[in-house]
């Protein structure tokens, strides 16, 4: 659907239930928060799915917002995610009743009846901002710095080059609201906790460098993670990419059902969403993710193949 058919389709219908993607970042969680409360702004009932994965600090996107289950008659949509894989393992049994996607993915899997997807928009965070202007609604303080959150997360803070003309649009936008946003970046972009730093030196101590270091990754055991907490890890991917040169990256973490989970990011000429396709998995060039079955190791062997294979030509770039 376009932009217009979507704010069309949303006017028509209520009782609305948003669902966030597995271990969230700031697009998916910030999104979500200023559709619902673009949603209510109309006299629509909305609320966010509670998603139990998410940091304390993007948690504070959902106060208010959320509720622990979706109603039966409650209609679906999901913001920010690629495909079926990435629900939490607690909203997979909803798989069935998503009508609606919103999406900005390029490679992705349509798993809903209807979709907005566009693969040039930067951040979800922009989307949904058009479509609060499609449905007339009024950017608010509370909307705006949840809005700003989803746009400068998945731009790191307009430094990526996903970065275009529209994400500063959204971000002025936002600004004129009148809405706090300073201490937005100094915690996401300007703060680093000892735990945080921690995580930083054991990637340093333990990244696996190839093809003259233009690859790297890194294998992080649960133990390890175990020892910060979940917004100590956010960032991780792209800090191991930032090394010097580096051009593509993979970070891999295991997951509670003893696979892995990777994330892989890359500069401009090089593909990490092809990379994650043979996994599986789906995203943009410059970052993507996929989950595999495999153990840590076994799943470090098998990436770090794909990387070099990224870097010399075989696949995704």
């Amino acid at each position: 659907m376009t932009r217009n058919e979507c704010a069309a389709w949303l006017r028509e219908r209520d009782h609305f239930c948003i669902l966030t993607h597995r271990r969230p970042d700031g697009d998916t969680m910030g999104s979500s928060a200023a559709l619902c409360l673009g949603l209510r702004a109309l006299g629509k009932t909305a609320h966010v799915l509670e998603n139990r994965e998410a940091s304390p600090f993007l948690s504070a996107c959902h106060a208010g917002l959320s509720k622990e289950e979706a109603a039966e008659g409650d209609t679906l949509i999901t913001v920010d995610v690629a495909s079926p894989g990435m629900l939490p393992k607690a909203f997979e049994p909803l798989l069935d009743r998503c009508a609606l996607r919103i999406d900005h993915h390029g490679s992705a899997t349509s798993f809903t009846p209807v979709e907005l997807v566009d693969p040039c928009a930067a951040a979800c965070g922009d989307i949904v901002y058009d479509l609060l202007l499609e449905l007339g609604v009024t950017l608010t303080k509370e909307m705006a710095w949840r809005l700003y959150i989803a746009v400068s997360t998945d731009t790191g803070c307009f430094r990526y080059a996903n970065t275009n003309a529209h994400c500063y649009t959204v971000a002025a936008a936002c600004a004129e609201t009148g809405a706090e946003l300073y201490p937005i970046t100094q915690e996401l972009f300007d703060t680093n906790t000892l735990g945080k730093l921690k995580m930083q030196s054991y990637i340093v101590e333990n990244a696996r460098f190839l093809c003259g270091g233009k690859a790297a990754v890194c294998a992080i055991p649960k133990a390890m993670e175990e020892t910060v907490t979940k917004d100590d890890m956010e960032g991780v991917p792209g800090f191991l990419r930032s090394i010097e040169g580096v051009k593509i990256s993979a970070t891999l973490r295991q997951t509670e059902e003893g696979g892995s989970k990777m994330s892989v990011r890359a500069v401009p000429g090089y593909d990490a969403a092809a990379v994650c396709a043979r996994f599986g998995g789906g995203g943009h060039k410059g970052a993507a993710g996929a989950s595999l079955t495999l153990s840590l190791e076994d799943a470090a062997e098998v990436v770090a193949e794909a990387l070099k294979e990224a870097v010399e030509g075989g696949i995704g770039n």
